[in-house]
């Protein structure tokens, strides 16, 4: 098989930002990061995706479409619950076998890529690529499942035989039922990516506004030890820098204009001996208290994203990575910002008139004030017993929480301390993949007076 000939593959150069019905949103942004930015000296992972008709042949040949069909219909007719549906489709997808043209091409696919790399079994990132060929301004952003560190054919195909079975997971079809859109028509490509050697550097994520007022000449970079899903699942505070857009063009200039350190509590890096592909560990105090990045390094990437958003029209949001052997920084990721581009610069104040006794503090997100009943849920398979209007407390939040996210007038976690979300947040955070890098500011828990 070549390049040309395959039917289920593409790789990233010969993919654009036009072909969202063919590779989702994700695949064709790297696509198009990859062959038009390249001249401007941004560098981005190779790889290659595979195409919905890889998606709706994977169903076909194993006879899925009629039995996913019929679990969503009873779904609708509250015959199922949403946990017990979806469950029953990811069971369906995750004992399914791969047709086997598409995987001689997935299989060819990833030895073009090692033989790219000069290695002979590469470590990848497999992501998933939502794809609604009639729908081009949906956004799935963080539904679907990202695996890391993932070396070998059969490890591949597994992984992505997982990304196939997560556009069924509970938050994924809460989101197309809240949005109407039909869940038999959204396909899911797979992103193939080289893995960067990030859980020896840094990675993070990248806006080019701020995303707590909607200045729109501000580039915020969030940035952590190890790989990036820290930053991108809100796992970890990470560090902040605030780069000033209109002095970028100055090489006389350095308009950092701020720098917040965060606490980086944990660094993920890659596992071994174990069935899982990465792990978590504890950040040492030494780097906890320095900052991740220098100031080049800051902004080199404030200037790539600046590119990137003059190259797309609009406001981006970015996901970078610093390989830590090479010390080279690389885009993984990039797509519009969905909210704040979208509400504009409008600013609510708010003012607390009554105060009551203080029971704890912390790191908000936002500056909102919110108030209900606390409701305690430990977690993410309880959250049936989340009231409207109450305040969430819970560990930690991430994208499965979002079906409730709209009910509650406030969350806090215990993650990366514990954080107040506003109403207005909650609402968008699914949008924002619950990773925005927050503005630090203080929050409070009271009692009412």
């Amino acid at each position: 098989m070549t390049i040309h000939d395959a039917k289920y593959i593409r790789f990233f150069e010969h993919v654009g930002i036009n072909d969202i019905g063919l590779v989702g949103g994700k695949n064709c942004s790297l696509g198009e990061l990859t062959h038009a930015l390249k001249g401007d000296g941004i560098r981005v992972p190779d790889g290659f995706a595979t195409t919905a008709d890889a998606y709706w042949n994977y169903l076909e040949c194993n006879r899925l479409t009629g039995k996913i069909a019929g679990l969503l219909a009873q779904l609708n007719k509250k015959e199922l619950s949403l946990d017990s549906a979806g469950r029953a489709i990811r069971r369906l997808i995750l004992h399914a076998e791969f047709p086997e043209q598409s995987a001689v091409e997935i299989r060819e696919a990833y030895r073009q890529l090692c033989k790219r790399a000069g290695v002979s079994e590469l470590d990848v990132a497999v992501r998933s690529s939502a794809t609604a060929e009639d729908l081009p301004d949906a956004s799935f952003a963080g539904q679907q499942e990202t695996f890391l560190n993932i070396s070998g054919e059969k490890e591949l195909l597994d992984a992505c035989r997982h990304c196939y079975a997560s556009l069924f997971t509970d938050r994924a079809i809460s989101y197309r039922n809240e949005k109407h859109f039909d869940h038999m028509k959204v396909a899911l490509s797979i992103g193939v990516q080289r893995m960067v050697r990030s859980d020896k550097g840094s990675a993070g994520v990248i806006f080019t506004l701020d995303t707590e007022s909607g200045f729109p000449r501000a580039v915020i970079i969030s940035a952590a030890y190890g790989l990036g899903e820290n930053v991108v699942k809100g796992t970890i505070t990470p560090d902040q820098y605030t780069v000033f857009k209109p002095l970028l063009e100055y090489n006389n200039f350095s308009p950092i204009i701020d720098k917040k350190i965060g606490d980086k509590t944990q660094t993920m890096v890659y596992a071994s001996g174990g069935t899982k592909a990465t792990k978590n560990i504890s950040t040492p105090e030494r780097q906890r208290r320095a900052f991740v990045l220098g100031d080049s390094d800051i902004l080199q990437l404030a200037r790539w994203a600046c590119t990137i958003e003059r190259h797309y029209g609009k406001p981006m949001d970015i996901e970078w990575a610093k390989d830590g052997v090479t010390q080279e920084l690389f885009i993984v990721q990039a797509r519009p910002e969905t909210v704040k581009s979208r509400l504009g610069s409008v600013m609510k104040t708010y003012r607390l008139k009554q105060k009551g006794e203080l029971l704890l503090s912390g790191i908000s997100v936002g500056e909102a004030i919110a108030a209900g009943k606390v409701c305690r849920v430990l977690s993410v398979h309880d959250i049936a017993k989340v009231t409207p209007g109450s305040i969430l407390v819970t560990e930690m939040t991430d994208p499965d929480w979002v079906p409730v996210m709209k009910k509650v007038a406030g969350i806090i976690t215990d993650s990366a301390g514990a954080r107040v979300t506003p109403p207005s947040s909650a609402a968008n955070l699914e949008s924002q993949r619950l990773s925005g890098p927050a503005m630090p500011r203080s929050c409070s828990l009271m009692a009412r007076p």
